[in-house]
């Protein structure tokens, strides 16, 4: 270890900080410029990567949970020869930049996920150590070893405050992820205050309590910082907190070491700055000795990686149908057909809740999808999820493939995200469907950051009964369908379920959600399972089509599909039903399409669904009718809830007439 040029690095790291910073006048200096021999110990010296193939499966992974500062990590990779020009790095939260204000997925070689919601970059960490393990527990064979990584992440004070990190920070200890480090910029500073007015805690206890090795060093000792790492890295049985004593803001004077310091207030004393760190007068400089250092060590970086290779390519040759499996990853397409074909149509009279559903069809799709693996947050009972023969992930069977996230839906979420970061695997998850409040933050960014998790939350509608409002999700439903990029597919029966789960696997570019029922209900056989299974795919489609002059549409999602149907008897020949599973999906549709679902010039139409009203209105217009639940629920039976709050045949026909 150079230590002369690290420490050079450095200080000129923080330079870039300051100069991109003061450049734009916003942005967050105080973790860059308290954290930079951290940096300068990992991508200088540390760190398995090469900057030529950031997507390296064995390479190790950072993530800068603390995405705030994310000058730190787009310092380091333009210095680590990254796809990251000096260019870059001077556009600094500018339009169409590489390098926006928080890291973002597939914006920036080298970021790893997109972070800045505090917390979530340590539940995705915690994703990727899982993910890791069992990469390493599949692929990996006793004459080749082509996976055995790190995933390192750095946060903060707020990270660790968030309950999101905690939550998985305790699964991360029982779970004994020893591929986990992370590093724990301790400043005692928040952004409003010194960090004693907000928390008092021992933080290193805490750890050690979860099941984790815990070490405090200075984190500006560059000898300190590199000898923990080469510890941690060594270390087995328990991932790993190196607790890093730091300063924030170190290097402007006027701010370091107070709350002042975490923001861009320090950026208006630039001048000052440089020239306190010893740096000359032009902006965003980096000398030639420091670009030679690096560019030296990313050749040995890919001497490295050409030796790794030769180990996979022997691998590979020995394990085609292995190597077939980790190339394709969580990316591998989907045959709908093929899928469809595998799972058996259930009995015309089947009469069975789509959480039972979704357990039958999810047997055959697991069979078929490798990838795929199952988690819940501790509800494998109620919401029916479970891959069965998969096994357990727990320590000593990392080839287990369902997750026991215990009671922890956020960080159910955080981790799924990682898992799907990394792209090895599918990540799944379930829980009640009130619950997704629980959990929303990492559904949001999935959608963000177009991952392909897939959400099976069940008891879905006020048809959960008797455990009252608390548990009746009316709002809930539609409330996530706003969030752009989540598809979010409410079945209404058994063969509509099977499309559901084919569906989600299919879709590759986002997250899907499947609102599933606790009730049973009918299968609706107007029209074949192919159809359902099909119409599913597109959305919306016509599930019974009017005999005469087509004179009233009725739209109807879920449970309240088998009500729309019957209604449509009692009304008469000139009446449609369309199932509408998916919004999305339909809304994505040819107009041609949709026009033939729901003419226009049919304006009689009305929606029902066991929710919220406000989002079907689209679908009906000014002069249409909503039948929904714009009020929380009622503790009785759920028959007897829906009967009360207007899920009934009875109550389309009244509106109908």
């Amino acid at each position: 270890m150079n230590k002369e040029l690290l420490q050079k690095a450095a200080t000129q790291a923080r330079g870039l900080a300051i100069d991109a910073i003061h450049a734009c006048s916003s942005g967050h200096l105080g973790l860059p410029l308290g954290t930079a021999e951290i940096g300068s110990v990992l991508f200088g010296d540390a760190l398995s990567i090469n900057p030529d193939e950031p997507r390296w499966v064995n390479r190790d992974r950072f993530i800068l949970s603390a995405g705030h500062g994310s000058m730190f990590i787009y310092s380091w990779l333009h210095l680590a020869g990254f796809d990251l020009s000096l260019d870059e790095v001077k556009n600094f939260r500018q339009l169409h930049s590489k390098t926006p204000g928080h890291p973002e997925y597939m914006e920036t070689p080298g970021v790893e996920c997109t972070t800045g919601p505090l917390g979530q970059g340590v539940g995705n960490g915690v994703g990727f150590a899982i993910s890791g393990k069992m990469a390493a527990a599949k692929f990996n064979t006793a004459e080749h070893t082509i996976i055995d990584n790190n995933i390192v992440v750095l946060a903060g004070d707020g990270c660790l405050q968030e309950g999101v990190a905690q939550e998985a920070s305790a699964l991360a200890g029982h779970l004994k992820l020893d591929n986990l480090i992370l590093f724990y910029d301790s400043n005692d500073v928040t952004l409003d205050a010194m960090a004693d007015k907000s928390q008092s805690e021992d933080t290193a206890a805490r750890y050690v309590a979860m099941g984790w090795d815990v070490l405090t060093i200075d984190g500006h000792d560059l000898d300190a910082v590199a000898e923990a790492y080469a510890n941690a890295k060594a270390a087995t049985g328990k991932p790993q907190m190196i607790i890093c004593k730091t300063e924030i803001g170190r290097g402007i004077p006027e701010v370091a070491g107070t709350s002042a310091g975490h923001g861009e207030g320090g950026a208006k004393f630039a001048e000052g700055a440089r020239k306190g760190l010893g740096l000359p007068e032009e902006t965003f400089y980096v000398s030639e000795d420091v670009r030679d250092f690096f560019a030296a060590k990313k050749a040995a970086r890919v001497e490295a990686y050409n030796a790794w290779l030769e180990t996979y390519n022997a691998w590979k040759g020995a394990n085609a149908e292995l190597a077939a499996q980790l190339e394709a990853g969580a990316a591998a397409p989907v045959d709908v057909e093929e899928l469809f074909a595998a799972i058996p149509e259930s009995a015309e009279d089947a009469k069975v809740a789509t959480r039972g559903s979704g357990s039958t069809v999810l047997q055959p799709i697991a069979q078929a999808r490798p990838e795929l693996i199952s988690g819940s947050a501790d509800l494998h009972g109620s919401t029916k999820n479970y891959i069965k023969d998969g096994g357990d992930f727990l320590p000593g069977n990392e080839t287990g493939r369902n997750l026991l996230f215990g009671i922890r839906e956020h960080a159910m979420g955080a981790l799924m995200n990682g898992i799907a970061y990394d792209g090895i695997f599918r990540a799944s998850g379930a829980t009640f469907m009130v619950f997704a409040d629980y959990c929303r933050p990492s559904i949001r960014l999935a959608a963000l950051a177009n991952l392909p998790t897939i959400y099976i939350f069940t008891h879905d509608s006020v048809g959960v009964g008797e455990d009252g409002p608390t548990h009746q999700p009316v709002e809930t439903v539609s409330g996530l369908r706003v969030i752009p990029n989540l598809d979010v597919i409410r079945p209404g029966d058994a063969e509509e379920t099977a499309g559901a789960f084919v569906a989600a696997m299919e879709r590759l570019s986002g997250p899907t959600m499947l609102s599933l029922t606790r009730q049973n209900i009918p299968n609706i056989n107007t029209v074949s399972a192919s159809e359902r299974r099909h119409g599913v795919l597109k959305g919306g489609y016509v599930i019974k089509k009017e005999t005469a002059d087509l004179e009233t549409i009725i739209i109807a999602t879920g449970s309240e599909l088998q009500h729309a149907v019957e209604a449509a008897e009692e009304l008469g020949a000139g009446t449609r039903v369309v199932s509408m599973p998916s919004m999305l999906r339909f809304d994505a549709q040819s107009d041609e399409y949709k026009e033939s679902v729901l003419p226009a010039a049919c304006s009689k139409r009305i929606a029902i669904e066991a929710g919220v009203s406000g989002l079907w209105y689209k679908y009906v217009g000014t002069e249409g009718k909503v039948i929904g639940i714009d009020r929380f629920g009622i503790s009785a039976p759920g028959d007897t809830v829906m009967e009360i709050l207007g899920m009934s045949a009875a109550n389309i026909v009244a509106a109908a007439k």
